[in-house]
């Protein structure tokens, strides 16, 4: 085991290079299925975050001078070798994370959908032309890159997260920094290599390691345009108002409370295979897994029996497999956060709920320090316990008996959390009826995670997100972008109007 001197230490992507921190400061970075320090990683400096911010600032100078063919040429580079490579990447991410490596394969893939989303750009940031708006005067539009943008990214998903941004700001011709988690920063890295190859230019992504110094550093900088963030709610609100005081364009996406409503007629084998798919998948560390299953009786008790059935199959693992496999589920991120998700177990208990399957005191053979939690399954919990209210992100499913649809809704709806939702049923008037009402951003109908596709756009409503734009899709394009509208009269020397001092007027 790597000792807290010995780690080395993981540094940031500076001007197209490694840049090794001089500023001393430094976080362990942990392999969570052993418990090791596997590395440290360099916590930024005001020297380092200027250092950042002004090679940005440089890069965008060059990149947002460059044709649209030259951009989508190195886009489409890009694109090609994380197709190429992917493999690497996803080991790095399971060995930081912990989640199993098909899971990792996956976030890939699904942050690849918006590098080949941003490799058709110019059809998105393409402007619009009226000819002869008034008599001789022609009126268009065009979009223009912001210039620096900052990205801070969390620990759940190091490569799909910020991918749902990067690729869409450069193909726009801005330059980004990327603040990635302390917690898994070595994606950030790997990524920043790769773009070098496909022929970025230096400055126009920069991999700024740090903490909290380095996310206000960036707030603070006059140069950062504009900032996108993932993570918690209460982080998501303080980053948007710290921004938005200094004039710069925000979307903050908070957290979640995800429900599940399961109608009487819905398949109940269908629904408790997704059920534990939707929560327990990547040890539950997804702002849209599924917390609560919404029953509406009289399911409860068949649904709860089919579940617990289930999660009783699940094999608990090192993500990088074993002699038997890859595991179903790998461990939390760290040992603080497991014991943060066993204390709302404990709230749970405290506050009556039925602890149905028990993840507390999960242990796997040969990793006994890893940061292990198994998957739980609660029952009976008042909605006015804490382990209801607040977002648990872990392998917790908490079961909530409804009488009827009504009920459901309302409860949904009564949340402070609005990011995703789902109802199973085979009843298409009250699926239709639920995507109308239901207050929440994105909704799946027989679909638990409804995270969509590249082309539209991802983000939730009420505490889930602050600011007008999602991430990706068309608002992603205008998030990244900011138009200007051109009048234009080229007068014809034979038809002179004179002079008149009125209000313009068009004719």
């Amino acid at each position: 085991m790597n000792s807290e001197a010995t780690a080395p230490v993981i540094p940031h992507w500076i001007d197209g290079a490694e840049r090794v921190s001089a500023g001393g400061r430094t976080a362990p970075v942990h392999n969570p299925a052993t418990g090791e320090v596997a590395a440290r990683v360099a916590l930024a400096n005001a020297d380092e975050i200027d250092a950042a911010v002004a090679s940005a600032q440089r890069g965008f100078q060059t990149w947002s001078r460059y044709s649209v063919a030259k951009r989508q040429t190195v886009l489409f580079a890009f694109r090609e070798l994380l197709n190429a490579r992917r493999g690497e990447l996803a080991e790095i991410i399971t060995a930081e994370h912990g989640k199993v490596l098909s899971d990792a394969m996956g976030e890939i893939m699904r942050g690849q959908e918006v590098v080949e989303l941003a490799c058709g750009f110019p059809h998105l940031t393409k402007g619009a032309y009226s000819e002869n708006a008034s008599s001789g005067i022609d009126v268009y539009s065009i979009k223009q890159p912001l210039g620096v943008v900052a990205i801070i990214s969390p620990f759940n998903f190091p490569a799909m997260v910020p991918m749902w941004f990067f690729p869409v700001a450069i193909a726009a011709g801005n330059a980004v920094v990327l603040k990635p988690s302390e917690k898994d920063p070595s994606a950030a890295l790997w990524i920043a290599r790769l773009w070098a190859e496909a022929g970025l230019p230096d400055g126009v992504f920069t991999v700024l390691q740090g903490d909290r110094a380095a996310v206000d550093g960036l707030l603070e900088s006059p140069v950062v345009q504009a900032v996108s963030f993932v993570g918690s709610t209460p982080i998501a609100q303080y980053i948007y108002e710290t921004a938005s005081r200094t004039g710069k364009r925000v979307q903050a996406l908070g957290g979640a409370k995800n429900h599940m409503m399961v109608l009487p007629d819905a398949d109940l084998d269908l629904v408790a295979d997704q059920a534990v798919n939707a929560g327990y998948g990547a040890a539950g560390e997804r702002c849209m897994a599924v917390s609560v299953v919404l029953a509406v009786e009289p399911v409860a008790d068949a649904l709860i029996e089919k579940i617990a059935e289930r999660i009783q199959k699940l094999r608990i693992g090192n993500g990088a497999g074993d002699a038997d496999g890859e595991p179903d589920m790998g461990p939390l991120i760290t040992g603080e956060h497991r014991d943060r998700v066993a204390g709302y177990v404990d709230i749970a208990e405290r506050d009556g709920g039925r602890i149905v399957v028990d993840g507390r005191g999960c242990t796997v053979e040969g990793h006994e320090d890893g940061f292990w939690f198994g998957p739980t399954l609660i029952d009976d919990l008042p909605t006015t316990s804490r382990a209801y209210q607040e977002e648990i992100f872990g392998p917790v499913l908490q079961v909530i008996r409804v009488s009827t649809f009504q009920e459901g809704l309302d409860l949904i709806n009564s949340g402070r959390f609005g990011n995703g939702t789902a109802i199973f049923t085979n009843d298409g008037g009250a699926a239709r009826r639920f995507q109308h009402e239901v207050q929440v951003g994105m909704i799946g109908i027989n679909v638990p995670i409804p995270v969509p596709v590249a082309y539209h756009s991802f983000g939730g409503w009420k505490a889930s997100l602050f600011g007008d734009a999602k991430a990706y899709g068309v608002h992603g394009f205008d998030f990244f972008t900011r138009e200007k509208a051109v009048t234009s009269r080229w007068l014809d020397p034979a038809a002179h109007g004179g002079i008149d001092l009125g209000f313009p007027q068009n004719s």
